[in-house]
């Protein structure tokens, strides 16, 4: 007989409806707890037949089985903050105001109120119901539909998502966060309002329809954050890039449009390990190998990415680089995360054309290397860093490369290999780049054996 070994973790409510999808609703939200390290509970408010293409029907449970739920979970469970979803009628929003006034943690509103067609799901009666739920509540997330229906003010802007936000706060609510995703522009910008504060949350738009519980799950990140024990702003700050990355790796699940992936940032961290390993690999065949004639004078790296990157941090590669020597090609020092800079920034970027990419190497490039090359055959795309214009953007701490949109944007077929000229008097480099380990060294090694003939 084993030792039990049970492990502690904080608990977070939802009170919502049941999406039979999964891509909304209470399994989103328990989803979403879960790859924030929170136990997820339940008071399910109404069932619903859906899936990715819409709602076919729906059940509000009555009064008494929410009630026994929510009096089941309070009663055992020490919540450490809870969120509402669906709540369907004026009874139901009625019955969990009054519940929440006995909450002694965070409580999160997200008013759905406004299809995503952009009609009213709620009778006016019910909407009105919202502003004593809103009282009691820590933060409210409406959309921009949902913020004109509290306030008659049209969001269309920062300054008007401030301007409802502030509304907003008139019922009593400690935050308001007015989310952007469905105000047109190239970029998603989400307004958290407080009495002291405005803070605006900036991210790229995803050119995807995979949005379906977007909102859920945003709600759901918030509301196990705050679990955690986090200060509300952070709280925000941390949801809307968990649901940015969520929205950007979405699953492409039924034959509608897709699901938010919300254990992307769990599966991120939990491919740490092994993308280190998997470079610590290539290394170590480039140094078998001796490919002395394709290291650079600034040195060679090789660069993983975790399957959800997003940023330098997330990218492991040699520290200090692979230099020649008189014995051969050596890494100066061991593989870690956020050790390269010029390498990580390329991959990235050409991770926004290719997201497939996994592995970068870069290598020396001069007239052999580009007759060997054209000898393989290769897709090969290249750029002049000499005319890169002088300002590039600079987006969520890494830079969105302009080398890496001249070679992988609007091109029928992704290149193998990117020749990067360099600027006046510096090296030109070729950048082999791959969707795994096993091909990046494949591809090295094959160009080094081309060029030793």
């Amino acid at each position: 007989m084993r030792t039990p070994a049970p492990e502690q973790r904080p608990v977070g409510l939802t009170i919502a409806g049941s999406d039979s999808g999964g891509g909304a609703g209470i399994q989103a939200d328990l989803a979403t707890m879960a790859a924030h390290g929170v136990f997820g509970t339940s008071a399910i408010t109404a069932v619903t037949a859906q899936n990715t293409r819409g709602v076919e029907s729906s059940h509000v449970l009555p009064i008494e089985e929410i009630e026994a739920q929510l009096e089941a979970v309070t009663d055992d469970f020490d919540v450490g903050a809870a969120k509402t979803g669906m709540l369907a009628t004026t009874e139901v929003i009625e019955t969990v105001a009054e519940y929440a006034r006995e909450f002694d943690f965070p409580l999160v509103v997200d008013p759905v109120m406004v299809a995503t067609s952009g009609d009213r799901l709620l009778e006016a009666e019910a909407e009105r119901a919202y502003e004593d739920l809103l009282s009691r509540a820590t933060v409210v997330t409406p959309n921009a539909d949902e913020a004109e229906v509290l306030t008659d003010v049209a969001v269309t802007d920062e300054e008007t998502a401030r301007e409802a936000g502030e509304a907003v706060l008139e019922t009593g609510v400690d935050a308001v966060l007015v989310k952007g995703g469905h105000v047109p522009g190239e970029r998603v910008r989400d307004v958290l309002v407080t009495e002291e504060t405005v803070r605006t949350f900036d991210h790229p738009r995803v050119d995807t329809d995979a949005t379906h519980g977007s909102g859920c799950a945003l709600a759901a990140a918030i509301t196990a954050r705050l679990a955690n024990g986090a200060a509300l702003e952070p709280a925000v700050a941390g949801a809307t890039d968990f649901l940015a990355r969520a929205v950007r790796y979405h699953y492409d699940v039924g034959e509608g449009h897709g699901a938010v992936n919300h254990m992307a940032p769990l599966r991120n961290e939990a491919a740490r390990e092994v993308t280190a390993e998997d470079v610590q690999a290539v290394v170590e065949q480039v140094v078998d190998a001796d490919v002395s004639a394709l290291v650079p004078e600034v040195g060679m790296n090789v660069v993983g990415a975790t399957p959800y990157a997003e940023s330098v941090a997330e990218t492991a590669a040699v520290e200090g680089r692979i230099t020649r020597t008189l014995s051969g090609v050596h890494p100066n020092r061991g593989v870690r995360f956020g050790a390269s800079s010029h390498v990580a920034r390329f991959l990235l970027s050409a991770r926004e054309f290719v997201p497939d990419l996994r592995f970068a190497v870069n290598c020396r490039f001069d007239a052999d290397v580009e007759d060997a090359l054209e000898a393989l055959e290769w897709p090969v795309a290249e750029y002049d860093r000499g005319e890169q214009p002088t300002a590039v953007e600079e987006t969520e701490g890494r830079t969105m490369g302009w080398g890496a949109r001249q070679a992988f944007a609007d091109r029928d077929e992704p290149p193998v290999a990117v020749v990067d000229r360099g600027e006046v008097g510096k090296e030109a480099l070729v950048k082999l780049v791959a969707p795994d380990a096993e091909t990046l060294a494949d591809r090295t090694l094959a160009l080094d054996e081309e060029v030793a003939e």
